[in-house]
């Protein structure tokens, strides 16, 4: 190689790392917070159920449907919220997600009995159907794949931290009781508020694309485009084009929903329930909040070195499959979790391996799917991701009433999980080659 030739590939390869890293630099804190707020608000019933069901007199079996409606009224929004982002912009539609959800999200403070729960729940799930595929597919139109890992690892890890932090806030702001409110109202207030806040600084923050940056140089701008152009023209060359009805017979998009199945309803059976589980072990509210933050401490610190490890290995399948393997076998043993510590030990390897999974994950959905094929496919993915969660919720909580088990209610996830490491590997056999 001559000394030109040689130049000029380093120029090339400090131009891409600059470009990259100062897309992550003004785009990932903002997004990441975004969809740790979108958790919080989403997932704080969990904390609040140790005083609200009580309060306003909700059983296992109606706080588990009442907050499972959440997911049926996202899925029947999610894709058409995706196809809005697409025609209208990710800066005014992402702004409108976070606030109408905030204002939401703050109601439920007011509350009263299981209709107004139950009804919150779903306007909460409306509100905020497609942030979250929505964020994934405006991802794809900053990083090329090599990068998409471990920043949709990033984005993702907002799950597991919000679940840290609302525990450990949640349960302090439990113990506050004042101008006639109860801990668990303030809970919802102070923290639905920041997505307000945050909605109105999207209309500032976020840029709708790489030409509308004016924070990138001519120079990254071209670059970026022209990277992101060659990944395009590479997958719709193996690509034929199909209606947005047909992208439910697709098989690469129904496998990967199927997949994806086991990651939504662990995540968010959890998340939704293991605060009342280590209640059981008769612990106070502050203890349960400080404790239920210990897995998912654990799992976001794996969950980003796992998902820097797949970049670095240009590895997706392999690396959705072994943590979602060491999810399924912890799930086998919560049963036998008889102890607070062993169950703390137990679940952190099910949350390891769920989050873990995420970042490989979504990586390898975007490569499997053309981008026509992906605005509305991550959508119906994780739509059917979020279906399994309603299910699941609704069957822990009606579990948990007629056997008094929240450990045997975590059976389902096992097979869940079982299925989806079966269905990885079919389909890495049949799709892998073809992209």
């Amino acid at each position: 190689m001559s000394s030109h030739t040689a130049t000029e590939s380093s120029q090339r390869s400090e131009l891409e790392r600059r470009t990259i890293r100062k897309i992550s630099l003004k785009l990932m804190p903002f997004l990441t917070f975004g969809y740790f707020i979108a958790h919080v608000d989403r997932n704080n019933v969990g904390i609040a159920s140790l005083q609200m069901n009580d309060a306003i007199g909700l059983t296992s079996t109606i706080f588990g449907l009442g907050s499972s409606l959440f997911f049926l009224a996202y899925v029947l929004l999610e894709v058409p919220s995706n196809i809005m982002l697409a025609k209208v912009g990710a800066r005014l539609w992402i702004a409108r997600i976070l606030i109408t959800w905030g204002i939401i999200a703050t109601a439920m403070a007011f509350v009263i009995g299981p209709f107004s729960f139950t009804a919150m729940r779903i306007l909460l799930g409306a509100a905020e159907a497609g942030f979250f595929p929505g964020i994934i597919l405006y991802l794809t139109y900053w990083f090329p794949p090599r990068y998409r890992a471990r920043n949709m690892a990033l984005f993702s890890i907002a799950i597991p931290l919000s679940n840290v932090l609302g525990s450990i806030i949640g349960g302090l702001l439990l113990r506050l009781s004042m101008f006639g409110l109860d801990g668990w109202q303030w809970l919802f207030i102070i923290e639905g508020l920041p997505a307000v806040i945050l909605g109105v600084m999207a209309f500032k923050v976020l840029p709708n694309g790489p030409t509308d940056a004016k924070w990138l140089s001519d120079e990254e701008r071209v670059w970026l485009t022209t990277a992101m152009s060659e990944q395009e023209q590479t997958l719709e060359e193996t690509r034929s084009h199909t209606s947005f009805w047909t992208l439910f017979t697709n098989g690469r998009i129904m496998l990967l929903a199927l997949v994806y199945t086991s990651t939504a309803a662990i995540s968010q059976g959890l998340s939704l329930w293991q605060p009342q589980i280590i209640k059981s072990f008769g612990l106070t509210d502050s203890q349960v909040g400080l404790i239920n933050a210990i897995p998912f401490a654990v799992a976001a610190i794996l969950m980003y070195l796992w998902g820097k490890l797949s970049d670095r290995r240009s590895e997706r399948v392999l690396m959705t499959l072994v943590p979602t393997i060491v999810a399924a076998i912890s799930l086998a043993f919560v049963p036998n979790a008889s102890t607070i510590v062993v169950f703390v030990i137990v679940i952190c390897g099910v949350l390891v391996g769920t989050y873990a999974a995420k970042g490989p994950f979504w990586s390898l959905s975007s490569e499997w799917l053309s981008r026509k094929e992906a605005v509305a496919g991550i959508a119906i993915i994780n739509s059917i991701g979020s279906l399994a969660a309603f299910g699941n919720n609704i069957l822990i909580g009606f579990i948990n009433d007629r056997a008094g088990s929240f450990a045997l209610s975590m059976v389902p996830l096992m097979v869940l999980a079982i299925s989806s490491v079966a269905l990885l590997i079919i389909g890495s056999r049949r799709y892998s080659t073809s992209v």
